[in-house]
């Protein structure tokens, strides 16, 4: 049975439109909630695997607290380690470019400074500029096919350290309030993880890399030849090939496999305020090609300074 098919039989009128080859799909004709039926939540999963992201129109209906019901389905909540939810939630994250540190414009696996990082992520757009302020996501399973046998066989050798600790100040766009959110609030608690560079997908046996901008370096290498080998496998997770891009409206929804893509919030939006919210399901702990898996090696909670 067909995926369309699939979901059709379970929710009729649910259309399933393709978005790009490798990656996305929009799921039409259906009001997300949290009292769907198992079998429809199976059937939501099955196509979530199979596209990577998957989006809604149209869900003006859900406020924090039925996304958060609806999300609650998906899996076990996971609030974010270090940045407090919104208010009369357990783990909606607000993420509002009023704020310092609320740009996400880089390449990025939601989480993997922890070990079991998060599997599942839904994102409802709450206020959406009248331009720009687009996501894009890349298909890390589709980007390790792409890679030439030799390099395969590379990638699954290689551990990289992941830290919420990144050199955040460097990005030329960061502004001091971004500063300041991002030392008192993102990096109170420095946690660094050591994840393989391809894990095995608990749930489609797929290979996916393992990457993105809070990868520090790979582990028994010097920073140097780090930093070109992250280039290289990090190119093709970007390949325009491998990606898909959403043009926000208010109301919508995506929900995307984070086990198994990479995305990108687009910066081009200027002063226009934009607020999206986000809630996480809990991960598993990746387990490497040979069966390891991956270990948090630091978790440090920075004193408060003293005036």
């Amino acid at each position: 049975m067909s995926e369309t098919a699939l979901i059709d039989s379970i929710i009729p009128r649910a259309d399933i439109v393709k978005r790009a080859a490798r990656i996305g799909a929009e799921v039409r004709n259906i009001k997300l909630s949290g009292d769907f039926p198992d079998q429809t939540i199976a059937a939501i999963n099955s196509v979530l695997l199979e596209h990577k992201v998957i989006f809604f129109r149209d869900q003006g209906h859900l406020d924090d607290a039925e996304q958060e019901r609806f999300a609650r389905r998906l899996g076990k909540l996971a609030p974010h380690p270090t940045m407090a939810v919104t208010n009369g939630t357990a783990s909606i994250l607000e993420l509002d470019s009023a704020r310092g540190g609320s740009r996400a414009d880089f390449w990025h696996t939601d989480l993997t400074f922890v070990d079991a990082y998060a599997k599942i992520a839904v994102l409802r757009g709450v206020v959406i500029p009248p331009f720009g302020g687009d996501t894009i996501w890349s298909n890390t399973a589709a980007a390790y096919l792409d890679l030439a046998p030799p390099l395969q066989r590379l990638a699954d050798e290689l551990w990289a350290i992941h830290s919420n600790a990144y050199d955040y100040a460097a990005m030329g766009h960061a502004s001091e309030a971004d500063k300041k959110h991002f030392d008192e609030v993102y990096t109170r608690t420095i946690f660094e993880t050591e994840h393989p560079a391809v894990r095995v997908h608990p749930e489609t046996g797929e290979r996916t890399l393992v990457l993105g901008d809070l990868v520090q370096r790979f582990v028994g290498i010097p920073k140097h030849d780090s930093q070109r080998l992250f280039d290289l496998f990090q190119a093709h997770i970007t390949r325009p090939e491998n990606t898909v891009r959403w043009n926000w409206k208010e109301g919508d929804v995506a929900i995307w496999d984070n086990r198994a893509t990479q995305h990108y919030a687009v910066n081009d939006y200027g002063d226009q305020h934009r607020v999206v919210r986000r809630a996480t399901i809990d991960g598993e702990v990746p387990v490497s090609v040979d069966g390891r898996c991956s270990v948090t090696r630091i978790k440090n909670t920075k004193q408060p300074k003293v005036a």
